[in-house]
């Protein structure tokens, strides 16, 4: 959705409006706070490679200030500080502090990756954008593009650059009003959605408020006058619930805490601007948090504050049970609290809050502490199985722009939850259909569905899924099933509309490749080009490099797609190839001494006496092959054409003795020959049919092929095809006259 923006104010307003962005980073100490906030979460962590990586950071930014005057130092301190708090380990925080020298300084990667590891240089690497030659909304998607990649190998890559982002945010009152603006925006619909995927609620809450009050200051400042004007009789009421609660944790003798949950600006903003509804209706509605010390804890409170007041019907959600795409879990219900007031109660284990605000960064900061030091692995290949989706569909698209709109959509859908027969928890996007929940299953049962049921009912292939539905799709046992073009109108996720477009595709590109190819080569024929020699050599790669293709095939496909002129191609080939043939001849050619030069054989496989780079044809009229008995005649402009002795043309062409040339057969003769054979048979339906399919198997490129039919039913086809293995021949002919009804198949040596 494109936002229409207001005027940028001026600085001194949007000082005095929403004076936040324009905070100050302090570096207390320089690195020692740093330090000491690592330390309690990696008590035995390299402490030594963080003061490394500070005083080389230091020493690269010296000279450089912020916009906001501060030396350049004081963004990444504080960048470090952020993922410190989060709980993330030296290696991370040494390159944060790192994180901007590549792009910044004279600082090197390859001098990185040797003071530092590989670990550290791979971070550093993941957060630094590309060339700064590319500009505009390309580089931008080519950007996160990088990173998706990188995060994809390691999450803590994203965790880097949030942090990044988020201390920007801070200082944005210091960028040009329209620059903030942008970078806002873009936090908006990348940065704050792929934090929230993450599950970093800190961080993402943070971004969306600082990026709200950039974009709308006027009405960020109205939104936070009317939260304080509300606070205290708000407060008093949140007092008096929680109290209520606290009495039920004690009669339960469960030991937890309660607290009131702090409204987030930029979330009234939206329920007032997307769901329409007046501030005093949203600021009202009363949110409590209970935390506790296990699951059976949660579901014993929620029981007992049931029985208090009474709960709103639908209001009720287990993500316990069913934990969101981020893992977040937690109890969710509304009652009818004091005073008929509306209350929100979140009831969740401490662990499960840690997951709930720091996300993925809750495996450094919580588990590894309850675990001795050790992660989780099956929990973080949890984490990663979003991630993986989108590193997959990423690859496979190439787009810039599709890339970024698709990745817009895939971090900001909601989601639905259905299950397959076994009872695995598979998240979709909203109004997902049977054929996204295939491909989300397995690329190959996409691929193969046929149809599907939802709760034991046959129901169409573009039904909307809803969640807790139990999906079983049937598929097809034929190997060669695949996609219907119509799933595009109907699926919903990226995923799934890449796999489809990535097997159609592929169809086409293998018929392009096949047309590209016989395109080329008819074209080389009409111009008596060597086919063999040329399509034999790596020329077609250096072309295929020369016009920015991966490979061959990729320029057979572009060939065939019509993107290249088969004749451009030809030229660049032939080109390539007299550059090489120069280059090892050389300048000079001195005689070779002591013993004579053996004729070189061209790409008909005929040695030519005397002459060895002259052009030679194979005549077409009696279609010569090595074995037979051949005469070369010398044309005018042509070079020399090849006829077997007992050709009819040799009789004229005799008549000009001193055109005529010795010619004879390489001793292994490479090249495409011209064949000519006639097939006699009993006519018959099908037999045409039988003949070209035997052709075909035996890889038999036909040419050309004459069919006629006598009056005593005997059908005479003559077909005219290359061949390079003159020994081939027999076998083909074998195998024609094995087809039923034919009773004689011979080479046919005139016109």
């Amino acid at each position: 959705m494109t936002e229409i923006l207001p005027p940028a104010p001026q600085a001194s307003s949007l000082r005095r409006l929403v004076p936040r962005i324009f905070s100050r980073s302090t570096r207390r100490g320089g690195v020692e706070h740093l330090i000491r906030t690592v330390r309690a979460n990696h008590p035995k962590g390299d402490f030594a490679l963080i003061e490394r990586a500070y005083v080389v950071a230091e020493r690269a930014h010296q000279g450089q200030l912020r916009q906001s005057g501060e030396p350049y130092i004081t963004h990444p301190v504080a960048v470090s500080q952020i993922l410190a708090e989060l709980g993330l380990g030296p290696k991370a925080i040494a390159a944060a502090l790192l994180h901007d020298t590549v792009e910044d300084t004279a600082y090197s990667l390859d001098q990185l990756s040797a003071d530092f590891g590989d670990e550290v240089s791979m971070l550093v690497d993941g957060v630094t954008k590309l060339d700064k030659v590319k500009y505009g909304d390309a580089a931008q998607a080519e950007t996160v593009r990088k990173m998706i990649v990188a995060m994809s190998k390691d999450i803590r890559v994203l965790v880097i650059k949030l942090a990044d982002r988020l201390h920007n945010a801070r200082t944005w009152g210091f960028v040009p009003p329209a620059k903030a603006q942008k970078k806002a925006t873009e936090t908006l619909e990348i940065y704050a959605p792929l934090a929230h995927r993450l599950g970093i609620q800190a961080i993402k809450a943070e971004l969306e408020d600082l990026s709200f009050a950039v974009l709308h200051p006027k009405l960020y400042a109205e939104i936070e006058s009317l939260v304080k004007q509300r606070t205290p009789q708000r407060e008093e009421y949140v007092d008096n619930v929680i109290g209520s609660v606290e009495e039920d944790l004690r009669e339960l003798r469960i030991r937890g805490r309660v607290a009131g949950r702090p409204k987030q600006l930029y979330s009234v903003y939206q329920k007032m601007v997307v769901r329409g509804r007046e501030f005093d209706d949203i600021y009202d509605l009363i949110g409590i948090r209970v935390l506790v010390s296990t699951v059976r804890d949660c579901y014993a409170v929620l029981g007992a504050i049931h029985a208090r007041w009474t709960p709103i019907p639908g209001r009720f959600k287990d993500y316990i049970a069913t934990p969101k795409f981020n893992l977040y879990q937690s109890l969710h219900t509304t009652v009818i609290g004091p005073g008929g007031r509306t209350v929100e109660i979140q009831i969740r284990t401490n662990e499960m809050h840690q997951q709930a605000e720091y996300g993925v960064a809750a495996h450094w900061k919580y588990k590894e502490r309850v675990n001795g030091g050790k992660s989780d692995p099956k929990a973080q290949d949890a984490d990663m199985a979003w991630l993986a989706h989108i590193s997959d569909w990423q690859a496979e698209t190439a787009d810039p722009g599709e890339f970024l709109d698709s990745l817009r959509y895939e971090i900001g859908a909601k989601e639905v939850y259905v299950f397959t027969p076994k009872g695995r928890v598979i998240g979709l996007p909203a109004e997902a259909t049977p054929v996204d929940f295939a491909y989300a299953v397995h690329t190959e049962v996409g691929h193969r569905t046929m149809g599907a049921k939802v709760n034991g009912r046959l129901v169409p292939l573009d039904s909307s899924l809803s969640s807790g539905d139990v999906v079983e799709v049937f598929t097809s046992k034929n190997p060669d099933a695949g996609p219907s073009q119509d799933w595009l109108s109907f699926v919903k996720s990226t995923r799934a509309r890449n796999k489809i477009r990535g097997w159609f595709t592929k169809e086409r590109r293998e018929e392009a490749v096949e047309q590209g190819k016989e395109a080329i080569a008819r074209a080389m024929r009409r111009q008596n080009l060597p086919l063999q020699r040329l399509m034999n050599q790596d020329s077609f790669g250096e072309v295929a490099h020369q016009l920015r293709y991966e490979d061959v095939s990729a320029l057979y496909a572009a060939v065939g797609e019509g993107h290249v002129s088969t004749q451009s191609v030809i030229e660049k080939v032939t080109a390539l190839v007299a550059t090489e043939e120069d280059t090892s001849t050389g300048p000079v050619e001195l005689p070779h001494l002591g013993r004579p030069r053996t004729p070189r054989s061209n790409d008909t496989g005929v040695l030519v006496r005397g002459a060895a780079d002259i052009l030679v044809k194979l005549a077409k009229c009696c279609t010569p092959v090595p074995g037979d008995d051949i005469v070369g005649f010398v044309t005018r402009g042509s070079g020399v054409s090849v006829h077997r002795t007992d050709c009819p043309n040799v009789d004229a062409l005799t008549a000009d003795p001193d055109r005529m040339i010795e010619v004879s057969w390489a001793p292994t003769p490479k090249g495409i020959f011209l064949v000519q054979i006639q097939v006699e048979a009993l006519d018959r339906s099908g037999l045409l049919s039988d003949v070209t399919r035997v052709l075909t198997e035996y890889h038999v490129n036909i040419l050309s092929a004459t069919v006629a039919t006598t009056h005593e039913r005997l059908a005479l086809s003559k077909f005219v095809f290359e061949m390079g293995d003159i020994v081939h021949l027999d076998r083909v002919l074998n195998a024609v006259r094995r087809i039923d009804a034919v009773y004689d198949v011979y080479r046919v040596t005139t016109g």
